[in-house]
């Protein structure tokens, strides 16, 4: 805040200060005489008699100022009494009693010349009275809130836990708030009929729609940032058939981080409904991989390539190697680290795993104890029309960096591979394949303990459907889909590096490490869930459009091959595919033999790329390159 700043709140703040301590003057001057009445049963003509009255109107300075300095030690001179609760009421009530202990002691002490029970009845109503004081701001805001909401939403919570009454709390005392919570559901049994700030819980999630027409509900707030996903689903799909706006509360780290406000309260998102519940990982195993040791990612600036990056920063490596082609991604990855890990020995690099002689420099100068190989190219439409691209990049990118490592001594190499190099119908899927069968074929052959991680798609990640949807989505239509029945797999970037991770950690040498992706998704049920989010209507609103598969798309991905097998690992949500023979040394010819093509036979290179990679099934139909 500048001085000018300062200086104009100081000037706001110093009335209130002063008017406050005025009304504590009074109400203490009308405790003691009150507490004095009381005392005499209320005859005017006894306390005069007594003596005490002249006493009162003697020791009254003494009393002020001990009770507006208690009052200051306990910090009632600097809340915001418009939103007070319950700490406020505690330090007003700790206040009291030091006043009256401190009373006591004058009395007992023979200084002060007092009832025994004076200290006592003035430290009950100076707490009554300040307590009114203090909180009657507060109710003169909630009651101008109250009559101001004419115009605001009416809103359904869901959740009567923690966070319900933390969200209710926000709505009732924020001057930014446009909702009037009128309901509450909650799955508890225990808590039906019960209220909450006054706003009742009428009912469990079966009793959402009826509770949406007796209301006149707007809109619909999830307050339970533990619920688990898939109850989390079943609720909106609930409320999904209601009409209303739904909304959730951030999630459960912001909540213990104190963040929660109703301006964080945001729309559901479809990665919202796709995401898995919290995955645990061996962090000690993934820490004995990094921590204080030499990481290199390649393809450091992608989807993958970045979020592998900032959680290997929390690892606290000796030294992070980012490499990348793309510099914009490159150095936005790089002012991110920077600014939130301002210790991290941090080198950005700019070059191509398809230049040997640069990857070859980079692995000897700096030395990598590991390296998450994460560089390729990945649109499997755009590499159906520029195979060789794939192939140079992919397949000889990985080569290139694989011998780096083997040279440099690399400890650990592990390569992020995917669901499309299962029986490849596409170039990409059949080079990523083929990257897969050079980490098999060189594993042993050194130190470096060689593995490849395969997982589906991932959500958010660069040129993937869902932000395609949410343009489409956003311009009105139409939503494009390519088949009625296709299916993908999906999940999050941050759970697939955090198996990445963990997979990397259990490597040995030589295994393909399979991510367990949940259920596929069928991508037409996500185009219509996705326009639902957004307030419409699929094929009303907004239609749904089927454009046809691309050149070497498939209608459902596959994770294993049929000659493969999976063994369970220590973490349910990975598995290890059992190795498939091949012959390595007409692999290795194959390889040569492919290195040839990529100068200038274009048209012989799907062929050739098929006895490379048996299981590759290029379409029928020529694709113009």
């Amino acid at each position: 805040m500048s001085s000018v700043d300062m200086k104009k709140a100081g000037y706001v703040l110093l009335p209130r200060l002063i008017s406050l301590v005025i009304l504590d003057v009074l109400v203490i001057g009308l405790s003691g005489f009150l507490a004095l009445f009381i005392r005499y049963e209320f005859d005017m003509e006894l306390l005069r008699i007594s003596g005490f009255l002249t006493a009162l109107k003697h020791w009254l300075p003494v009393y002020i100022m001990l009770t507006l300095a208690v009052f200051a030690l306990f910090r009632l001179y600097s809340s915001l009494w418009g939103f007070a609760g319950a700490d406020e009421l505690l330090h007003i009530f700790a206040a009291s009693m030091v006043v009256m202990v401190a009373m006591v002691v004058l009395i007992f002490a023979g200084t002060m010349q007092m009832p025994r029970s004076f200290p006592v009845l003035f430290a009950m109503l100076l707490f009554m009275a300040t307590t009114i004081v203090r909180f009657f701001y507060r109710f003169i805001r909630r009651m101008k809130i109250r009559f101001a909401s004419g115009g605001r939403r009416r809103t359904m919570m869901i959740g009567a836990g923690e966070a319900g009454a933390l969200v209710l709390r926000e709505f009732r005392n924020s001057n930014f708030s446009q909702n009037k919570v009128v309901c509450i559901i909650d799955d508890d049994p225990a808590k039906l009929g019960r209220q909450i700030m006054g706003v009742k819980i009428v009912g469990d999630r079966n009793a959402i729609a009826s509770a949406v027409e007796k209301y006149d509900i707007d809109e619909i707030i999830l307050a339970i940032p533990t619920l688990p996903t898939q109850a989390k689903k079943e609720i909106w799909e609930i409320c999904s058939t209601t009409g209303c706006k739904f909304k959730q509360l951030p999630g459960i780290y912001q909540l213990a981080n104190g963040d929660v406000s109703i301006q964080q309260i945001r729309d559901i998102q479809i990665e919202d409904l796709l995401e898995r519940d919290v995955i645990r990982v061996d962090m000690g195993g993934i820490s004995d991989l990094i921590r204080g040791k030499t990481v290199m990612v390649t393809g450091g600036g992608g989807s993958i390539g970045s979020e592998l990056c900032r959680q290997l920063a929390t690892y606290q490596p000796k030294e992070l190697v980012i490499f990348d082609i793309y510099e914009n991604n490159a150095y936005a990855i790089e002012q991110e680290l920077r600014t939130n890990y301002p210790d991290l020995k941090l080198h950005v690099l700019i070059g191509s795993v398809r230049d040997r002689a640069r990857i070859e420099a980079v692995m000897q100068t700096y030395r990598p104890a590991t390296v998450y190989h994460a560089a390729a190219h990945k649109h499997v439409p755009l590499m159906e029309h520029s195979p060789l691209e794939a192939v140079k990049n992919n397949i000889f990118g990985t080569l290139n960096t694989a011998r780096a490592a083997a040279q440099s001594g690399v400890e650990h190499f592990v390569l992020i591979s995917t669901d499309k190099a299962v029986n490849p119908t596409n170039v990409m899927g059949a080079s990523k394949r083929a990257c897969e069968m050079v980490i098999q074929s060189m594993a042993g052959k050194s130190s470096t303990c060689f593995a490849a991680v395969r997982f589906g798609n991932v959500l958010g990640s660069n040129g993937s459907v869902i932000p395609l949807f949410r343009e489409q989505i956003r311009k009105g239509g139409p939503v494009t889909v390519t088949h009625p029945e296709i299916t993908r797999f999906f999940m999050t970037i941050p759970e697939a590096v955090t198996l990445v991770l963990q997979a990397g950690a259990y490597a040995k040498g030589g295994e393909i490490f399979v991510l367990d992706m949940g259920k596929p998704v069928k991508i037409a049920d996500l185009a219509k869930n996705m326009i639902r989010l957004s307030g419409f209507e699929p094929d009303v609103d907004i239609d749904i459009v089927y454009s046809g598969l691309r050149p070497g798309e498939k209608l459902y991905e596959e994770l294993l091959m049929g000659e493969e097998g999976l063994t369970k690992t220590a973490n349910d949500l990975i598995y290890v595919g059992h190795k498939l023979e091949f012959d390595h040394q007409q692999f290795r010819q194959g390889l040569q033999e492919l290195a040839e093509l990529t100068e200038d036979q274009e048209g012989l290179l799907r062929p050739k790329l098929k006895a490379l990679v048996p299981t590759y099934v290029p379409p029928s139909e020529s694709v113009r390159i």
